[in-house]
């Protein structure tokens, strides 16, 4: 079947099941099935089309949209279409460079956490690092210090206690 053959779409009886309707597209069926319509479906529907039909400004506007519409070649509308596309296209675009600037200021404005508790632990590290080094340099100064007046002190007490030719002095001086 040529697709200008083919019925319009809309609601037709579904071919595997006469109990509900389902939704032709105008090419192929759908899987959109719904249950027959009510007595209300069908009555709201018949006072539709009479309303339609006895209103003239909404007959002549339907009427005038239908010339428009046949006015236009194919040609026309499919123009219409791609440059309706291309307009979307173009605002997508800007929208997302837009988004994409918003998101690299935001990234450069905002420092991490962890960098900013990082640079604090480095300087606590680097203090007690320094600290460090120079109670060491002091412990090792008095060290030298102490160990010569140490031994200085043994020292003249050994001298003290012997003589000059190696005998033991009777009095040691206290």
């Amino acid at each position: 079947m040529r697709y200008v053959d083919a019925p319009r779409a809309g609601w037709y009886p579904d071919p595997q099941s006469r109990t509900s309707l389902r939704w032709w597209d105008g090419f192929d069926w759908s899987d959109i099935r719904r249950a027959p319509p009510s007595n209300a479906e069908l009555i709201a529907a018949e006072q539709l089309r009479e309303f339609f039909a006895d209103n003239e400004l909404v007959a002549a506007g339907r009427h005038a949209g239908s010339q428009a519409a046949a006015g236009m070649s194919r040609q026309d509308s499919q123009q219409m279409v791609e440059e309706v596309r291309m307009a979307a296209r173009q605002e997508i675009d800007r929208a997302a460079q837009q988004f994409s600037d918003r998101a690299t200021t935001a990234v450069r404005r905002v420092t991490p956490l962890i960098s900013e508790y990082t640079n604090k632990l480095t300087k606590w590290v680097r203090r007690a690092v320094v600290i460090s080094i120079v109670l060491l340099a002091a412990y090792f100064v008095f060290q030298v210090i102490a160990q010569k007046s140490f031994l200085d002190w043994v020292g003249d007490r050994i001298d003290s206690v012997t003589d000059e030719s190696g005998q033991a002095v009777a009095q040691i001086d206290t």
